[in-house]
């Protein structure tokens, strides 16, 4: 029996995972459930997972959620504040804990799982993005297990030599016979859309993605294909490798989740239903194999599969995120939070579609050259970004 906890247990991710461990009680045991401020929701799942904990960021969420599961009798313990939710990461009883928060706000929680060497399920690119280096410093020194989440990710572990798999953070993927990792993404709802519309689309269509089903945030990233470039970000630590080693291809069906080239022309694909049940399975029982909800592929009524370059005048935010890669943790971190600042924006309709990618590059240039190591720096650099985020917001009001 694996105790878990979940950070961001009411968010799409953390829906999922719940959605898996109801299949394997006898396997999991969910120890921790965090969330920032849907009661209702985190009440339901308590009373249906009983887990010995459970925290809010939102004190007042907090003080309610506590009053309703004692009026159903239950026994969880309720905590509330950010520093509730590192200390259920770190908890000396939790085996795996599933990172799932979005946003910069995850970064500290998924720290305190890795400092105290716990097999963590990485589903908040963000952390990596933020400060790949010390976080994967992090990962080695404290002897933690990070597995990938994200179906792109995942699908590249799936498709790396067992060697390569139990040391991917160290060893160099030339090493062993493998000379591109392809990223895939679906080219979100706007893949044929013509340009001379984007000014006008709204955060309705912007959310509404063609193949899967997530939160508000990472559907609008979805349709920059910003996603895309914290992925391409994600995979630059994760997988120990450059810039240069990373392709992106426009997939629509969203069928091949990611693919690995091999130098000897071989090509490992990973494919299945896009459903990220898939990749939590596949995580929570590393290196064995448990069933998901999810059906299997039926080859028979599978599309045809395409692929496409991802044109720089349709996503122009992937490109950006592929400079700051090339540019460092500093404009990494701090396009990161410029991003986050500007979808806020663009989701309270307070500018347009078009003007997440101004805000993004007037961030990019400002912070390029900043050199960041130490997690207060780079904290501190997160709070500078968001502020002269915020105040680029104002051209475009």
């Amino acid at each position: 029996m694996r105790r878990v906890v979940i950070l961001g247990s009411t968010g799409s991710i953390g829906l999922s995972t719940l959605s898996v461990l109801a299949q394997h009680s006898q396997r999991f045991e969910v120890l921790a459930l965090t969330a920032a401020s849907q009661v209702d929701k985190l009440l339901a799942q308590c009373l249906q997972f009983k887990p010995r904990y459970a925290a809010m960021l939102d004190a007042k969420a907090a003080g309610e959620l506590s009053f309703q599961l004692k009026q159903a009798g239950s026994a969880t313990e309720v905590l509330s504040g950010h520093a509730a939710l590192c200390q259920l990461a770190a908890h000396p009883d939790a085996d795996i804990v599933m990172a799932a928060i979005v946003g910069a706000a995850g970064l500290l929680p998924t720290l305190a799982a890795v400092e105290q060497g716990k097999t963590v399920l990485l589903a908040n690119k963000e952390a990596l993005v933020m400060s790949g280096e010390l976080f994967i410093n992090k990962v080695k020194q404290h002897g933690a297990t990070l597995l990938p989440i994200d179906s792109e990710h995942n699908a590249i572990f799936q498709c790396l030599p067992a060697a390569l798999q139990q040391h991917t953070h160290d060893q160099r993927i030339q090493d062993f016979g493998i000379s591109k990792l392809l990223l895939t993404g679906s080219g979100g709802p706007f893949l044929t859309t013509p340009l001379s519309a984007f000014a006008d689309i709204t955060p309705a269509q912007a959310v509404a993605h063609p193949n899967w089903s997530m939160g508000q945030k990472i559907s609008v990233d979805s349709a920059t294909m910003m996603n895309k470039g914290l992925e391409f970000i994600e995979a630059r630590w994760l997988f120990n490798c450059a810039a240069e080693d990373i392709e992106v291809v426009i997939h629509p069906q969203s069928i091949i989740h990611s693919m690995v080239q091999y130098t000897d022309g071989s090509v490992l694909a990973q494919l299945g239903q896009p459903d990220m049940r898939t990749p939590i399975a596949h995580a929570l029982a590393f290196p064995q194999r448990i069933a998901s909800p999810v059906a299997p592929l039926n080859f028979k009524q599978l599309r045809d599969f395409t692929f496409t370059e991802p044109e720089p005048e349709r996503y122009p935010n992937l490109y950006l995120a592929i400079e700051a890669c090339r540019a460092g943790q500093g404009a990494t971190t701090a396009l990161n939070a410029a991003n986050e600042v500007a979808v806020a924006a663009f989701l309270a309709g307070n500018i347009r579609f078009t003007d997440i990618v101004r805000v993004n590059s007037a961030s990019l240039q400002q912070f390029a050259g900043f050199r960041v190591s130490r997690l207060d720096d780079i904290v501190a650099l997160d709070q500078q970004a968001r502020l002269s985020a915020q105040a680029s917001l104002r051209k475009f009001a």
